[in-house]
């Protein structure tokens, strides 16, 4: 099922923290959501990893004024600018947050454990160094949603056609659910985030929720390998289109502060 990106809670509450718009506390609790602990491994100065609160401290220190977020898939680097280590490993992890002010980026690595029913999840924010580029192929948050809604337009019409169960009431009801469990849990963005960065975000997560059900329910009524290629080709620029403008969503707080400056 579709769910947020660890690296966009990182990157939004780390901004909203970095602004001294919040707590570090209130910033830790809403970065690690239902995980055990996070933590940061590699930062310059330290021989071990480090605490969520301290590690974002170390960041700041180092001259980090922001954090952007990349959302990577294979032949498809988005939101990155190298070196191609890094970018090998964000792909593999299909998320990282690279920081502004400052070479670095973080990897999530993700480990589960404890027995069944019971598992836990810890994560290690790996610090890498990245190269000072503009990142690939970000949209602007109006590209965003204009591409959004052609989107999603066009991807329920040909998943309709081809009768595939993520397209109609079933999906509906399980967009609300998630939209209302996201309602009662967290704010969609963190402070300091324009307005027209949350409704671009809740439109993505929406696209990208359509996307995880018509891939996890089977191949609906598509019974023949054309029907289910068809399938697979309408589902994949429509995830491109939600993944550039999630990125779109998380990095405009960095985007309208370098807009400020200028």
């Amino acid at each position: 099922m579709f769910s947020e990106p660890r690296s966009g809670r990182l990157a939004a509450w780390g901004n909203a923290l970095l602004a001294g718009l919040i707590s570090p506390d209130d910033a830790v609790h809403e970065i690690v959501g239902d995980d055990a602990v996070h933590r940061v491994e590699g930062l310059p100065g330290e021989s071990a990893p480090v605490g969520l609160t301290l590690g974002l401290g170390r960041l700041r220190t180092l001259g980090v004024s922001g954090l952007r977020v990349a959302l990577p898939a294979p032949g498809h680097p988005l939101g990155l600018s190298g070196p191609p280590e890094f970018n090998a490993r964000a792909i593999d992890a299909e998320e990282a947050v690279i920081c502004h002010g400052a070479a670095f980026g973080l990897v999530p690595e993700v480990y589960e454990a404890g027995p069944d029913g019971d598992v836990h999840v810890e994560v290690v924010w790996q610090v890498l160094s990245v190269r000072e580029a503009p990142p690939a192929d970000v949209p602007s948050l109006g590209e965003a949603e204009r591409e959004l809604a052609e989107g999603l337009r066009e991807a329920t019409e040909v998943l309709s056609r081809l009768d595939v169960s993520g397209s109609g009431p079933v999906a509906e009801a399980a967009i609300d659910a998630y939209r209302a469990r996201a309602e009662r849990g967290r704010e969609v963005l963190a402070p300091g985030y324009p307005p027209r960065a949350v409704r671009v975000l809740e439109l993505a997560q929406r696209v990208g929720l359509l996307v995880s059900l018509a891939r996890e329910n089977g191949h609906g009524g598509a019974v023949s390998s054309a029907e289910m290629g068809a399938r697979t080709e309408a589902l994949r620029p429509v995830e491109r289109v939600a993944r550039r403008a999630q990125v779109a969503a998380y990095n405009a707080y960095v985007e309208e502060r370098e807009r400020g400056a200028r």
